[in-house]
Formats: structure tokens, sequence, C-alpha cells
């Protein structure tokens, strides 16, 4: 019912005018920037740690593998606060970025990638392990007999065969950074054109055009369904 509101609502004559407005392709460009940098961020440290978690035995893994994944059911907000307390200026790593580099990430563009690849992470790693857990170890076992180093097993041999659970993991990724709201205005703020977001936009345009609002709750649902749809057979068998 929520979704046939929102549909019913939605003001068809007037969408196409509505969807070339500055401020809707301003918060969307910067959207689709930061959830893509915020993916690239993620597949650079999720794959290993995914590969870690799947293939490597050490003390303290389950404790691991928990506090990865604790961003999805820690509530965005309370992750804004923690990393505004390690990476602001004042905090653990943020005041040493600031005093030495002049680097200031609350409140930039940078620090949006940031909030969204924290909150997206657990996404991408939970697919990736998964799809190791699923791929036959004989192939890694054959290169390394014949004489191939890790590093040359896992580019060449890892990689390829865990490259859809890869590209699924990606793509969720990709939308949980788009669609997060709580720690991106807790850690960065809602500054049209450097912040404000397509979900950070809905929430301010609902206190001054509702139509606006819908319109942007419109394109965040067509991109959740899409991916939704595309992905189905990644999670649920086919009957």
């Amino acid at each position: 019912m929520p979704l046939a509101g929102l549909l019913i609502r939605t003001p068809w004559a007037t969408l196409p005018q509505r969807l070339a407005e500055p401020g809707i392709l301003t918060a969307l460009g910067l959207s689709l920037q930061t959830a893509t940098l915020a993916t690239v961020l993620c597949i650079l440290f999720g794959v290993p740690l995914a590969w870690l978690l799947a293939r490597a035995e050490f003390p303290g893994r389950r404790l691991v593998r928990a506090l990865v994944t604790v961003p999805l059911v820690l509530p965005p907000v309370v992750g804004g606060v923690a990393l505004l307390l390690v990476f602001g200026r004042r905090g653990l790593i943020g005041s040493w970025l600031d005093a030495t580099f002049g680097i200031t990430l609350p409140f930039t563009t940078a620090g949006v990638v940031l909030a969204e690849a924290f909150v997206a992470m657990p996404f991408l790693v939970i697919a990736v392990e998964g799809a190791l857990r699923g791929a036959d170890s004989r192939y890694e076992e054959a290169a390394a007999t014949l004489g191939a180093t890790r590093w040359a097993t896992f580019t060449r041999v890892t990689l390829p065969l865990v490259a859809p659970g890869i590209a699924a993991g990606a793509v969720l990724c990709w939308a949980r950074a788009l669609g997060e709201f709580g720690a991106t205005i807790t850690f960065a703020g809602n500054f049209p054109g450097r912040t404000q977001t397509m979900p950070l936009a809905v929430y301010l345009a609902l206190e001054t055009d509702l139509q606006a609002a819908i319109v942007l709750s419109l394109i965040l649902l067509t991109v959740s369904v899409a991916i939704l749809a595309a992905l189905r057979d990644k999670w649920i068998a086919s009957p």
C-alpha cells in the first residue's frame, strides 16, 4: 500500500519537467557520483576482507565477521556519530589528518563517500564471502601445484571464479550507498551541491515541496526495484 500510494500521488503529467529541475539533477548527479566512489572503496577493502574471512583460519574470525556486519543492524545515525568521533577534526584519526595534511572529512563530499562506504560494505563482503565459500577450491589447489604464487592464484583463478558474486555484491553495495541517509546527514551534513544526496533532498523537499519529494522518492524506488529484479536469481532459486 505505501508503494501504491507513492505511485498514485506521483505527478505524472509534470514528471519530465520535475526531473529536469536543477535541484533534482544536482542531487541525482551527486548521489550517483558518491555511490560509485563508495562502491569502488568497498571493493578495494571488502574483497580482500571477504577472502580473509572465507579462506583464512585465525583466532577471532567470528568476532571480525560480526564487526564487519555490524552496520547492517546498527542505526545509521549511530554510525554517523561513530564516524565523527574517529574522523572529525577532534577525532582519533581526524585530528591527525587535519594537523598533518590539512584534510577535513566531515561535511564534505569525501565524507559522504566515507559514510556510504561504511554502511554499504557489509553487503559486498557477505556476497563475496558466500561466493568464495561456494567456489571449487580444487582449481586453486591445481594452480598451486603448478607453481603459481598466491597472488597469481588469487588474480587469475580465484577472482574469475567469484566474479559473479563480486558483481552482485557491488550492485547491492551501490544501491545501499545510493539510499544512505542517517550516517550521511550526521557525518557530512545536508549542503546542496556538496553533500545533499537524493535521500537528503527528499527529506528537505518534504518540508517545502511535496511533489519534488515524491519525484525523488520515485527515482530511488525505481532503482531499488530494478536492482532487486536483476539480482533475484542470485539468492532465490528458480522454481
